[in-house]
């Protein structure tokens, strides 16, 4: 019965030949590690958000009179509304340590190298989509963080030159954050996750396009590569297992663990908290923000934080791969830019004070040098590397890539003789 209905399908629609293109016969290097994992956890929680989403919007009110009060019903008198809520609000924590971890990898192995160049670039549109439905999401609840928070990063686009007020209201739809504004954060927040859907197909295609980047920065041959099932699917799914026990502990033990406790107060715009913070995924750009004096090059400066990833293809010209496996300075330099990340989001945690407000703006010297030192530190490393003596393992591989590439030149002329 099953074969019937797949022969009338694969008549109609490629199906069979896709999925063994796509999925299961997709080439995919053997030695691929778990950190090559977090590329699905993402997939999985984005229709994880996505399904939750759908449900909480059945019962959420977006009006400033009600809103606070439905997260209340929901969570309180809809069946399973807490585990709903629970779930949607843990997952938006997971889906950036995800992608934070999958971002690292890439930068880790260098896996942003051509010919990859367009692939990290549309990663780097995703990451960009998933802020924009994270920050328009935590105004939803109506809580005080949510209400300043939102007064506080609109307030950032004051900086715009000459239409800075304009713009401001423009994005509120009021002179201050209140009802417009909410309806209309939550509506984009509901339709941002399609968009990130099609922005995830687009990267999918991207990938498959120049296939999955090998660990030791060296792509073999076809015939070196093995399945993507069952030795792949076997192992992402291992690897949800072992996330879904993390992601099960914060949703059933210790959920409010990641929500602010002053969002559990009402909304006043009479009363402002103590200490503005966001989300512990924006700490680390909201102290690079505050670690400038002045506004518009503080905003300036955030905003480069989150681009100048996208140069990392131009900054990073050393012709030795494999990223920081083989590069023992470009290794040492990624360490260091993790601690300051670290440091950073400490900093944008904590109340300003002076020690804190110089600690900020050393890490943030430190955060943008990261890059700019990329390029000398990939030419240095380079010669130091070839004095010094290539490592014997990569030596054996850089000459197994070239007898692939000279076999594959050396196959048209071959023809050409034969014709002949």
């Amino acid at each position: 019965m099953s074969n019937s209905i797949i022969q009338w399908i694969d008549q109609r629609f490629p199906l069979t030949s896709f999925v063994k293109h796509e999925l299961t016969g997709y080439p995919t290097p053997r030695n691929l590690s778990y950190w090559w994992n977090f590329g699905f956890l993402a997939g999985f929680v984005l229709m994880l958000q996505v399904a939750t989403g759908i449900f909480l919007a059945m019962h959420y009110k977006a009006d400033i009179a009600a809103s606070f009060d439905s997260i209340q019903h929901i969570m309180r008198d809809v069946n399973y509304g807490w585990l709903l809520r629970f779930m949607h609000s843990t997952g938006a924590s997971a889906f950036f340590l995800v992608i934070y971890i999958h971002m690292a990898r890439t930068l880790y192995y260098g896996s942003f190298r051509a010919p990859r160049e367009l692939l990290w670039w549309t990663g780097q549109g995703l990451l960009l989509l998933l802020m924009g439905t994270a920050f328009m999401g935590y105004l939803l609840p109506w809580g005080q963080m949510s209400f300043w928070g939102a007064t506080v990063i609109t307030n950032l686009f004051g900086a715009t030159p000459f239409i800075g007020t304009e713009v401001v209201v423009w994005l509120r739809g009021d002179y201050n954050v209140g009802d417009a504004t909410l309806t209309r954060f939550f509506t984009l927040h509901y339709l941002f996750p399609f968009l990130i859907i099609g922005a995830v197909i687009n990267h999918l295609v991207a990938l498959h396009s120049v296939k999955s980047s090998n660990p030791s920065g060296i792509d073999l041959a076809h015939k070196d590569n093995i399945p993507f099932h069952p030795y792949f699917t076997i192992k992402d799914l291992f690897g949800l297992g072992v996330f879904l026990m993390v992601f099960s502990v914060f949703v059933f033990f210790m959920p409010d663990s990641l929500i602010e406790p002053a969002n559990n107060i009402p909304a006043n715009p009479m009363q402002t908290p103590n200490h503005i913070v966001p989300e512990w995924y924006f700490l680390p750009f909201y102290a690079i923000l505050r670690s400038v004096p002045n506004m518009v090059g503080g905003v300036v400066a955030m905003g480069l934080s989150v681009m100048m990833f996208a140069f990392m293809p131009f900054l990073d010209r050393s012709r030795i791969p494999g990223g920081a496996r083989y590069r023992p300075f470009y290794r040492l330099q990624f360490y260091l830019f993790l601690l300051d990340m670290l440091v950073l989001g400490y900093v944008g945690y904590v109340p300003p004070t002076n020690q804190t407000m110089m600690i900020g703006q050393i890490a943030t010297l430190c955060y943008f040098a990261s890059f700019f030192f990329v390029p000398f530190i990939s030419k240095m490393e380079e010669r130091w590397l070839i004095k010094r003596g290539l490592p014997p393992e990569l030596t054996s591989l850089m000459e197994k890539e070239s007898l692939e590439i000279e076999k594959r030149k050396l196959k048209p002329q071959r023809r050409k003789g034969e014709q002949a």
